[in-house]
């Protein structure tokens, strides 16, 4: 039925379907959703810590059997710059004064970190079927620990040269992020946002330039465009965006309306809220100070100013400095339970195969 079956079989999942991991809006209860409906479920480790990834693991592993597949950012780190960051918060004051909270009130420092040798040494225990990463892929002995363990290896590529590097430094899958994909870019050997290939453009491109199986990812969200990334010559799909407003997300209320109201011209690509690329819905502070802006410190420090901020608004049901992180099909995103969307969604491409074949 599927045009190409080797996603299916390296995964061994009833369809050739990848929940996005999507840092910050889900846990293993989407994962979980995911997973029963046929997907390979993705779970976003860069914000948790070793004891939480273990825990998520095995809530999935006591109620599915399905592969699982662990994600990381392997960023290098920067250190924090007091006078960068000093200069950040004071081109927020308004904000701050406007909320009434005292600038000088210490904030915790925005966490996400690095896949390192405690996340490897999890990895290791946990043997999760697949381990993805993105912006690139972590140092090479934590790539070798990782492959020893059994695990897959699975990395985002956003234009060709990356895919290839990819490629010849472990990946076994590749997933090609063109620019209408929500959430951070995967660049890491480029960091010219204007050159960003879109999905289109891209997956055809990487599948010719590579042996292992591409991934398309970016304004999938229907059996339309799973039918049009096998066409490009994708062995499979991951879609993130569409899950945002399933029940089992951890998307709070203002953000589900937020998404609901968005269009295809709401999301921009911004490095406001982290100090590094990624697309969002547009926000307040998205709009005023940026999206692009020169004063946003280096990844992830540009988001410890926001956390006040992000925090008083919220609580006054405004998603004013919340990041909004959707692709740009996300108005086409739908309120069902995971499962349920992710069967829709698979047969809902088969049937575009019958008909296109027909």
């Amino acid at each position: 039925m599927w045009p190409d079956r080797r996603i299916i079989d390296l995964f061994k999942t009833e369809f050739p379907i990848v929940l996005a991991p999507m840092a910050g809006v889900m846990d293993a209860e989407l994962v979980i959703a995911a997973a029963q409906g046929g997907a390979l479920g993705s779970l976003p480790c860069a914000m948790i810590s070793v004891e939480k990834a273990r825990e998520q693991v095995n809530i999935i592993r006591q109620r599915v059997t399905a592969p699982v597949n662990m994600n990381f950012f392997c960023h290098k780190p920067v250190d924090a710059n007091p006078a960068r960051e000093a200069g950040w918060k004071a081109r927020l004051g308004s904000y701050y004064k406007e909320l009434g909270i005292d600038p000088a009130t210490p904030i915790s420092a925005a966490n996400r970190a690095p896949f390192d040798e405690a996340m490897c040494a999890v990895v290791e225990e946990l043997k999760p079927e697949i381990v993805s990463f993105h912006f690139g892929l972590p140092d090479p002995a934590l790539v070798k620990r990782v492959r020893a363990a059994g695990c897959l290896v699975m990395s985002s590529a956003t234009i060709v040269k990356e895919a290839i590097w990819l490629e010849e430094n472990g990946a076994d899958v590749i997933i090609a992020q063109g620019a209408e994909a929500g959430g951070h870019r995967g660049m890491f050997l480029t960091d010219n946002i204007a050159q960003q290939p879109g999905t289109f453009a891209l997956v055809p491109q990487v599948v010719d330039a590579v042996k292992v199986p591409v991934i398309a990812a970016g304004g999938i969200a229907d059996g339309r465009g799973i039918a049009a990334a096998f066409a490009l010559g994708a062995s499979g799909v991951q879609i993130g965006s569409a899950y945002l407003r399933c029940p089992e997300s951890k998307v709070i209320g203002p953000v589900r309306t937020a998404l609901a109201q968005s269009h295809d011209d709401s999301t921009v690509i911004t490095n406001v809220m982290t100090g590094r690329p990624a697309r969002g819905v547009a926000n307040r502070v998205m709009r005023e100070v940026g999206p692009i802006s020169p004063d946003a410190p280096a990844f992830p420090h540009a988001a410890t100013a926001l956390g006040p901020l992000k925090a008083a608004a919220e609580k006054l049901g405004r998603v004013d400095f919340t990041s909004l992180w959707a692709g740009q099909a996300v108005r086409m995103g739908r309120e069902m339970p995971a499962a349920e969307l992710t069967r829709s969604l698979a047969g809902a491409a088969l049937a575009r195969f019958s008909a296109l074949s027909g």
